[in-house]
């Protein structure tokens, strides 16, 4: 079988984009990690698009071991950008798990989305149990203790204010994502403030392993520092292929603006 598809990236965090709209396929979670390999098409999510209700497209997010999740930063952002193209305008809105999301073109292939107010409730982020959020221990054996700030901005997240090698996150980023204080896992993210406005991290993704850049990670890292007093309110989320910029607004929504890539047409065969 043959599909039509797409491939995006948000600073090298690539996506695999099928329509559903008229032709609808769901890929069981087997297919979606054969092609998910990076010696197959390779992608860090998969995303579709549904019709929705009324004129907002139901976008749902896929990562590359199978398994749904509610929110995806980078790919709300290039789905945004395909639906502004097709629809000829510099705004739309999505449908998401996560909510109703709105976007905005903010440049050339610049896209601003606005993702909503981060969670900061133990039982909705979620974790184990009821602590203060803001300084958890997690330890792991063989490899020591990790002290960091739990939230979710739509998936759960964990912000650890240090630096780390991608080899080392390798080993130490599963390890936190599968721990039993994070019973739907955890998005982790390691993060070093350089001043009130730059922030440098890596991220492992949950179910998709370490990847490039993540959107709801550096969401949740900014939210993270400017409440601990770390950072600015709004500062630059640098990855190691460029940055975004993040404002957490008075008004407690999250603001995140970068670039997205071409988009590229694509044969898929199942």
């Amino acid at each position: 079988m043959n599909l039509k598809g797409y491939k995006m990236d948000g600073l090298g965090n690539d996506f695999l984009i099928i329509d559903q709209r008229n032709n609808p396929i769901n890929l069981s979670a087997d297919q979606i990690r054969h092609l998910a390999d990076r010696n197959n098409i390779g992608f860090d999510q998969l995303i579709y698009i549904h019709s929705g209700k009324g004129a907002i497209p139901d976008i749902h997010f896929f990562n590359s071991d199978g398994g749904e999740t509610s929110a995806c930063g980078n790919g709300s952002r290039c789905i945004s950008y395909l639906l502004m193209k097709e629809n000829n305008t510099d705004k739309i809105s999505i449908q998401t798990k996560s909510g109703i999301l709105h976007s905005s073109l903010s440049g050339p292939q610049n896209i601003t989305i606005d993702m909503g107010e981060p969670i900061f409730q133990w039982n909705k982020i979620p974790i184990a149990k009821d602590e203060n959020i803001k300084n958890i221990t997690i330890n792991v054996p063989g490899h020591g203790s990790f002290s960091g700030y739990a939230l979710s901005v739509g998936n759960p997240h964990f912000i650890i204010f240090q630096e780390i090698s991608k080899d080392e996150l390798k080993i130490i980023g599963p390890l936190i994502e599968n721990h039993e204080f994070f019973p739907e896992k955890c998005n982790v993210t390691f993060a070093k403030v350089v001043d009130q406005e730059n922030i440098k991290v890596n991220v492992w993704e949950r179910g998709a392993g370490l990847t490039l850049a993540c959107g709801t990670g550096a969401c949740a890292t900014l939210v993270a520092c400017a409440d601990k007093q770390l950072t600015n309110r709004s500062a630059d989320i640098h990855f190691s292929t460029g940055s975004l910029k993040i404002e957490w607004k008075p008004n407690n929504k999250i603001y995140m603006s970068g670039p997205v890539s071409n988009i590229q047409a694509i044969e898929i065969e199942i």
